[in-house]
């Protein structure tokens, strides 16, 4: 096997210990971020690596300089700024970035990941210092697989790939969507145990619609509108044709791609690499996961629920693909549990033979559901759904703030005693409603969860917890899973177990205490339960690659594997034979 790296390996000595052989020294060494000890290192390995004199004469521990580092990020005055600064510890020293991730990841992880980063990415030209990942843009995609020989880790496992058309509830960011792929990527690694030296964020710049970036002398990427149609498909598979070439193991996240091509380039790679799209699949199984410990809450079936989904772009038509599989896995047919799903875009309820996108089509009311509705225009909307359905659940993935108003949840709390409202719409300026005013119109009996972090509400003496619906739940999770037992796609089967993994660990831990999804800062090990259900579904499925899985204990096998931030010791080694700088 390869090294790592043209610039250091990891080995193991006689007794199997752990240690870093570098190909590098002196100021060069201390430059390469994932080699980077800072002021950990030792007095001998100063010595030896050229560094003395270097450094700080202090040496440090690893929990030492977390918290120093720590100190430094309560400094910073704004969310924003304090993004920036994990940003560039991520860029001067990637293993303690990952440890003060850790050790505070409910904190940090609004920072990192939603609703920062959405700021971030708005303001990417502007604040971008350091390079990271692989840009495709027109000008090298031609030479697509020389550029992949340029990115330094040699056994790439898990790439999280955007052409930023649809980032978050902010639609076309252009370049800056490349900061959504970092941030996914650290959830990876400090969530799931998927290691860094293994990972790849890609901007795939197409260009961008927004003639504002086009014009913006400071913007980064390229200065054209976006490829579309085959022009856009040819780019793509130029992209797939050098990952396959060069990493044939690699996993890819498809990540905010817009609902006109997410679902078509799902579809054309899915079979070709195992690949997912988070916004699509990810978002289902986080919803399905939320809204199966809300019925076990209520103590009411799954397959008895009338859910209400509005939105139906990637993100809803994903939560209706999953709920529908969910209502059936439960026992009902297709078409029984086609009649319990209503998927709402901006004109009102897919009913068939009204116009629509194709994806939309299997999630369209048959003409006689509606038939002796009460309607007052050609379209049912939200409301009017809520009523002539006498519905319970209520879903939001539209990027609409505030399209839960007052009427729509006291309808819902007319239909049922205990509503269910997710409104889960990033960042937090896009929810469909805040918490507390559901929690207050519902007179206290609706449980709620969000896609981005909410306080928990305080309602007449009692506190209701707000679950955080995070994606973060599912994808580190599935995405290791899917590395561990070198599946060769990842199939419906996987997507649901990992839903059903993350409302298993929810209903052991925290139903008792009123919540529908765990704390953020207990990510890692929802990430174990939810990879080792993923294992188990690719073998049962006949697509993992990994020989000897059936006897192991694949709980213990997930938390063997999972990366943990830590420093090894170093010694000076001879490069490889192909060796450059």
């Amino acid at each position: 096997m390869p090294p790592i790296s043209r610039y250091f390996d990891i080995r193991r000595d006689a007794q199997g210990r752990q240690y870093m052989e570098v190909y590098l020294d002196g100021i060069a060494l201390i430059r390469l971020v994932l080699a980077n000890k800072g002021t950990a290192f030792t007095p001998e390995e100063r010595v030896a690596l050229h560094l003395d004199g270097l450094l700080p004469p202090q040496v440090n521990t690893l929990e030492q300089q977390v918290d120093r580092v720590y100190r430094g990020f309560l400094r910073e005055p704004t969310p924003l700024a304090k993004y920036q600064y994990l940003r560039a510890l991520q860029e001067r020293s990637e293993i303690l970035f990952y440890a003060l991730l850790e050790k505070h990841l409910e904190e940090m992880l609004p920072i990192v990941y939603t609703p920062t980063v959405g700021q971030a990415v708005q303001e990417f030209s502007y604040i971008y210092q350091h390079p990271r990942g692989l840009s495709l843009s027109p000008v090298n995609i031609d030479r697509a697989q020389a550029v992949t020989e340029n990115y330094p880790w040699n056994d790439v496992r898990m790439i999280v790939a955007t052409d930023s058309s649809a980032i978050l509830g902010l639609g076309d960011q252009g370049y800056g969507g490349l900061a959504i792929s970092i941030g996914k990527l650290a959830l990876y690694t400090v969530g799931g145990g998927v290691s860094p030296y293994h990972t790849m964020p890609v901007k795939l710049d197409v260009g961008t619609d927004r003639l504002d970036l086009i014009n913006d002398p400071h913007y980064l990427g390229v200065r054209q509108r976006r490829l579309r149609g085959e022009a856009y498909f040819a780019f793509v598979d130029k992209f797939v044709d050098a990952i396959c070439a060069r990493w044939p193991s690699a996993v890819i996240q498809w990540e905010d791609l817009s609902k006109d091509v997410a679902f078509a380039v799902l579809e054309r790679y899915r079979n070709r690499l195992p690949s997912f799209n988070d916004d699509i699949q990810g978002t289902g199984a986080v919803a399905l996961a939320g809204l199966i410990s809300a019925c076990r809450m209520i103590h009411e079936p799954l397959e008895s629920q009338r859910i209400v989904i509005y939105g139906a772009g990637a993100g809803g038509i994903g939560v209706a693909w999953a709920i529908t599989q969910g209502l059936m896995e439960a026992g009902l047919t297709p078409e029984e549990a086609r009649r319990r799903v209503f998927v709402l875009d901006s004109k009102g309820l897919l009913v068939e033979g009204r116009p629509m996108d194709a994806y939309k089509k299997p999630y369209a009311q048959p003409q006689d559901v509606v038939a002796d509705w009460r309607i007052s225009g050609e379209i049912p909307n939200v409301l009017e759904v809520i009523e002539n359905t006498r519905a319970g659940v209520l879903l939001g993935l539209s990027g609409h703030p505030g399209a839960f108003n007052q009427p729509i949840v006291e309808a819902l709390g007319r239909n049922v005693t205990r509503p269910i409202v997710f409104p889960l719409s990033n960042p937090t300026s896009s929810s469909e409603a805040l918490p507390s005013d559901v929690i207050a119109w519902s007179e206290g009996r609706a449980i709620v969860a969000t896609g981005s972090p909410f306080p928990d509400v305080e309602y007449q003496g009692r506190v209701h917890r707000i679950g955080q619906g995070n994606n973060a739940f599912i994808f580190p999770g599935l995405g290791f899973g899917a590395i561990l037992s070198d599946a060769r796609r990842i199939t419906d089967h996987m997507v649901l177990e990992a839903a059903h993994a993350l409302a298993d660990y929810t209903a052991a831990r925290h139903l008792e205490n009123g919540r529908i999804f765990p704390p953020v800062d207990e990510l890692q090990e929802v990430s174990v339960r939810v990879a080792s259900r993923v294992i188990q579904a690719a073998m049962d499925d006949g697509v993992a690659g990994k020989p000897g899985l059936a006897e192991k204990d694949l709980d213990a096998y997930v938390r063997e594997k999972f990366w943990r931030a830590r420093y090894l010791p170093y010694v000076r080694g001879e490069p490889p034979a192909d060796w450059r700088l």
